[in-house]
Order: C-alpha cells, then sequence, then structure tokens
C-alpha cells in the first residue's frame, strides 16, 4: 500500500480524493502520465460504482492472464497453454522475433523458440490496461533474462521491449487478439545495452 497526494493504492483499489485529481490535471500531458491521468479523469470519475467495480474486475482478470502468459513462457513456451490465450485469428508480432498470424501459426512457433530459448524469466511490469465493454488495450514493459542457443554455446543476454496487447471477452474469458512486441534491446550481459540504447 502507498499513499501520497490523496492517493491511497492497495493490491485491488484505487481511491482518489479531489486534491489528487488536482495535481493530476496539474502534470504535463505526456506519455504514461497523460494516460493514466484520463484513465483516472475521465474512467473512475463518470462510472457508477458497479461500473468501476466491473472495471476493476476485467483488469484484474486482464493481469492474471498476462501473468499466465509469461507463466507459460518461462516453462520451455508450452505451445499448448500460449494457444489457449489468443483468439483463432489472433496475431502475434514480436518484431524481430517474427510476426504469426492464427493461433496455428503461433502455436508453432512457440513450440520451436524454447530450442533457441532455452531459459527464460519474463516479468512484466507498469501495466497500463483500458477497458471498454468486451475489448481491452493492455501495455506493458517487460525486463527479460534469458539464456541463448548460439551455435551450441550457451549465452545470457537481457531483452526489455513494450507490449502493445489487444484483447476481447468471449464466454466470460479474455483472449489475445493482437500482440505487439517493440524491442529496445537484446543484448549480451557480457558487453550490456549502451551500444544499442543511443
Amino acid at each position: 500500500m502507498c499513499a501520497s497526494y490523496g492517493v491511497v493504492v492497495h493490491p485491488n483499489t484505487l481511491t482518489i480524493d479531489s486534491e489528487a485529481m488536482r495535481f493530476l490535471r496539474e502534470r504535463p500531458a505526456s506519455g504514461r502520465i497523460a494516460l493514466l491521468r484520463t484513465k483516472i479523469g475521465n474512467d473512475m470519475t463518470e462510472l457508477t460504482l458497479e461500473q468501476q467495480v466491473a472495471r476493476l474486475a476485467a483488469i484484474e482478470d486482464i493481469k492474471q492472464m498476462k501473468a499466465q502468459y509469461c507463466a507459460y513462457a518461462d516453462h520451455g513456451y508450452d505451445p499448448e497453454g500460449m494457444a489457449s490465450l489468443f483468439t483463432e485469428d489472433a496475431i502475434w508480432d514480436g518484431g524481430d522475433f517474427g510476426r504469426f498470424e492464427g493461433v496455428d501459426a503461433i502455436k508453432e512457433f512457440f513450440s520451436e523458440i524454447s530450442s533457441d530459448i532455452v531459459f527464460a524469466i519474463h516479468p512484466v511490469m507498469n501495466p497500463i490496461i483500458m477497458v471498454d465493454g468486451d475489448t481491452a488495450n493492455a501495455k506493458w514493459w517487460l525486463i527479460m533474462w534469458c539464456t541463448m542457443n548460439v551455435e551450441g554455446r550457451k549465452e545470457a543476454r537481457w531483452f526489455a521491449a513494450e507490449y502493445d496487447d489487444h484483447l476481447v471477452k468471449r464466454d466470460g474469458k479474455w483472449l489475445f487478439t493482437h500482440i505487439k512486441i517493440d524491442g529496445k534491446f537484446f543484448a549480451t550481459h557480457a558487453d550490456g545495452w549502451a551500444d544499442q540504447t543511443g
């Protein structure tokens, strides 16, 4: 739990008073602050209590679903598990890792990638989740530690990227319709990422 400027954040609740709203409105409208201010200023103050609860429940469901995605990735990129999180016509766009359309192509990709990435941890953080009925957009930062198989030699690497996820709720379950990964650097542990970040 943390509190500042009248904002009290618990794991599943967000309470904002008028002083906090004024503080947010006075900040420069840029980047993630602007998105956060829009989400709080428009959504939270204009929805009924029932709508706010439904919205927060959807956000929590999406967080749990993303955590499941990461867990499957951390356990050998379980292709069956990964495929269960996508719609039939979904797109997974991994940038330099490739772009795959349709759940079968996505499943095939994940069934093969574990031979190249033999170990990985996928912590995602700083979520910005915008819910609109049965659709949603979620942005996350990823900092991944991994071990690559490079011509039979194991190599420790760091990967930093931003996820841009689009989701739909079908039969009470959230599914990915489109995942886009914007990689910032993919660097060896020995060399570091300075040369890849300008």
